[in-house]
């Protein structure tokens, strides 16, 4: 994701009203855009968060969101000190607020935020918003790194990052009880030669 600073000290409103055409982000009061990304990326994404969902479904733990969800982390009055939108989110049962209205951000952090590195992501950007989910209370932030297919878990409270390579399994039992996640079901790439000639 590339990132370019828009215009300092926005509201939710003015976040909302860029539409869906515009992919932004408020870090430290300040609008930053997202880039686009390519095919790999959101393979990688649904992969995540396919195996998430149904999990998440079928044991009735909470909520799993794909990219697009915007979360009000930080906000100083009418001014958003901070709005992060994760590739897939999971947020547990029973946090949701009741009197949120479901056209609107979702007001707070998700117990779980998965970044998905991009060519274009700045390694000390990406460092301060996993800061920032965790400040705010996500309890895991997973990044993602496609090249080099590994996943780094960073966990509220904990002094160490726990990488994971090769055909690793993810310890999930945190979040998810009984769900078994290996990097080779996160970086499965389907045939996409089917109907070539």
């Amino acid at each position: 994701m590339v990132v370019q600073a828009v215009e300092k000290f926005v509201d939710e409103d003015e976040l909302m009203a860029l539409g869906s055409n515009v992919f932004a982000e408020v870090i430290d009061g300040e609008m930053v855009e997202m880039s686009p990304v390519g095919t790999e990326h959101h393979l990688i994404v649904m992969n995540i968060l396919r195996i998430l969902d149904a999990f998440v479904r079928a044991n009735l733990v909470g909520h799993v969101f794909p990219d697009g969800l915007i979360y009000l982390l930080d906000a100083d009055g009418k001014h958003l000190r901070g709005a992060q939108v994760p590739d897939v989110s999971f947020v547990r049962k029973g946090t949701l607020p009741k009197d949120w209205d479901i056209k609107r951000p979702y007001p707070g952090s998700p117990a779980l935020a998965v970044e998905v590195l991009s060519p274009d992501d700045k390694p000390e950007l990406l460092l301060k918003r996993v800061r920032k989910y965790l400040q705010f209370g996500s309890e895991q932030v997973w990044v993602v790194y496609p090249d080099s297919k590994e996943v780094h878990q960073y966990k509220r409270g904990a002094d160490t990052i726990r990488v994971y390579t090769g055909s690793d399994t993810l310890e999930v039992d945190d979040l998810f009880p009984g769900l078994t996640l290996t990097l080779t079901d996160i970086f499965a790439m389907p045939d996409l030669s089917e109907g070539e000639s």
